[in-house]
C-alpha cells in the first residue's frame, strides 16, 4: 500500500462553427454541464446531468464501475458515440465553442489536432497493412499539412520523444512486430502529433504490464509538463488515477456522486459508494483467501429511482435516502458530494495498490 500522492493543478472563450485558438494558461479548457446521453435510440439514459471542468494542463481521473457512464461521458467530448446513443441535454464547452451538434467538417478539423484520443487496445487502432512510420506520418501530412520529408523527420523525433528506442527502425516497422507497450507509445505519438490541448485517454494503461504502465504514466507526465496538455482519463485501476490525475470524478449509474482533488477524495470518502470502490481495489484478506465484493448490482440503464441510485447496496440507508432527488452539494475544498448523510456518516479511505 502507498499513501495517496497530491499532485499540483498546472496549467477562452467564444461560440460556434468553429473552434477557437488556445487562452491562457490555467484557464477553463472544458466545461461539461448538465450532459444527458441515451442509448438503444432514446429509450433509456445513461448518463444524467453531469457536470464537470477541466482546466489547460490538469488532469481529471473518472472512475466507476463497468456501466456507469464513464466511456459515454468520454465519446460524448470527442463526438464519437456509438450508434443508437445520443446526447440528449446539456452542453460541452470546448475553449468557449459548443461541441454539442458541431458541425462534421469541424470535427474533423478539431479531432487529431487540439482534442486526441488513445484507448485501451492500440493494436485496434492501428492498420496491420501498413508500417506505423507510414500511419505517422500521413496524420502529420493531414493535420498539420507538413510535407513528405517533415513528415519523417517529425514522426521519428516523435518516436523518439516517446522513449523508444531506435526510433528510425520502429517507423519502418509494422503493427505486428512490436509490443503492446511499444503499439501504445507509438498510438500516443499520433495522438500527440497534431499538439493537442486535451488527450481523452479511457483505459489506456490497462492492458499493459506495471511496469509498461508505470513508464506510459511517467511519459504522459512529460507531456503534461512540457506541453501544458490536459488530460481526461477513464480507469478501472485507482492506482493508475492516484499517480496521473490531480482531481477524480466518481460515477455511480450514470451520475456524478463525488468529485474533488484525487488524494483527498480517495483518502478521505465521502459517499458510502467511493469508500466501497477503495475497499475493492484493496488486496483483500489473503490469510482466508477472500476479495471484498460491493455486494447487489447496479440499477438497471434507464430506471427510474426516485432517490438515491445507490441505496439499494448502501449500509447507510435511512427512509431519507429514498424520499426523493439527491443533489451533488458542495462539502468545501473543491469537494462535492451527492449522499443526504455526508455529514453525519464517517468513511476512511482503504489506500490503493501500487
Amino acid at each position: 500500500m502507498h499513501r495517496l500522492r497530491r499532485r499540483p493543478a498546472t496549467a477562452s472563450r467564444t461560440t460556434t462553427g468553429t473552434v477557437t485558438a488556445a487562452g491562457p494558461a490555467d484557464s477553463v479548457l472544458l466545461t461539461v454541464d448538465g450532459l444527458r446521453v441515451t442509448v438503444a435510440d432514446g429509450r433509456a439514459e445513461a448518463v444524467r446531468g453531469v457536470s464537470f471542468e477541466i482546466r489547460r494542463g490538469e488532469a481529471v481521473g473518472i472512475v466507476g464501475e463497468s456501466g456507469s457512464g464513464k466511456t459515454l461521458a468520454c465519446r460524448s467530448v470527442l463526438g464519437v458515440l456509438p450508434p443508437g446513443c445520443a446526447v440528449s441535454g446539456g452542453s460541452i464547452d470546448f475553449a468557449g465553442s459548443s461541441l454539442v451538434e458541431l458541425p462534421r467538417r469541424a470535427w474533423e478539423d478539431l479531432r487529431g489536432t487540439r482534442i486526441a484520443a488513445v484507448f485501451q487496445d492500440p493494436a485496434s487502432y492501428l492498420n496491420p497493412s501498413h508500417t506505423v512510420g507510414h500511419q505517422l506520418s500521413e496524420q502529420l501530412r493531414v493535420k498539420r499539412r507538413s510535407s513528405r520529408r517533415e513528415a519523417h523527420q517529425t514522426g521519428v523525433a516523435l518516436l523518439e520523444t516517446m522513449g523508444l528506442h531506435e526510433p528510425e527502425q520502429v517507423y519502418r516497422q509494422y503493427p505486428h512486430q512490436l509490443s503492446g507497450g511499444m503499439l501504445q507509445r507509438v498510438v500516443l505519438a499520433i495522438a500527440v502529433s497534431g499538439e493537442p490541448e486535451l488527450l481523452v485517454a479511457d483505459e489506456a494503461t490497462t492492458a499493459l504490464d506495471v511496469t509498461i504502465q508505470a513508464e506510459v504514466l511517467e511519459l504522459l507526465a512529460r507531456l503534461r509538463a512540457d506541453r501544458g496538455l490536459a488530460v481526461l482519463a477513464v480507469s478501472h485501476d485507482l492506482a493508475v488515477i492516484t499517480e496521473l490525475c490531480d482531481r477524480v470524478l466518481v460515477f455511480y449509474a450514470g451520475e456524478l456522486i463525488e468529485t474533488g482533488p484525487t488524494a483527498e477524495v480517495l483518502d478521505a470518502p465521502r459517499h458510502p459508494y467511493t469508500e466501497a470502490l477503495l475497499r475493492v481495489a484493496s488486496v483483500g484478506n489473503w490469510e482466508r483467501r477472500t476479495l471484498d465484493v460491493i455486494e447487489g448490482q447496479p440499477p438497471p440503464v434507464g430506471v427510474a429511482i426516485s432517490g438515491c441510485r445507490f441505496a439499494d447496496r448502501c449500509a447507510f440507508v435511512t427512509a431519507q435516502c429514498r424520499s426523493g432527488p439527491v443533489p451533488l452539494t458542495g462539502a468545501g475544498d473543491g469537494r462535492a458530494v451527492r449522499c443526504v448523510r455526508a455529514e453525519e456518516i464517517v468513511l476512511s479511505g482503504a489506500g490503493v495498490v501500487a
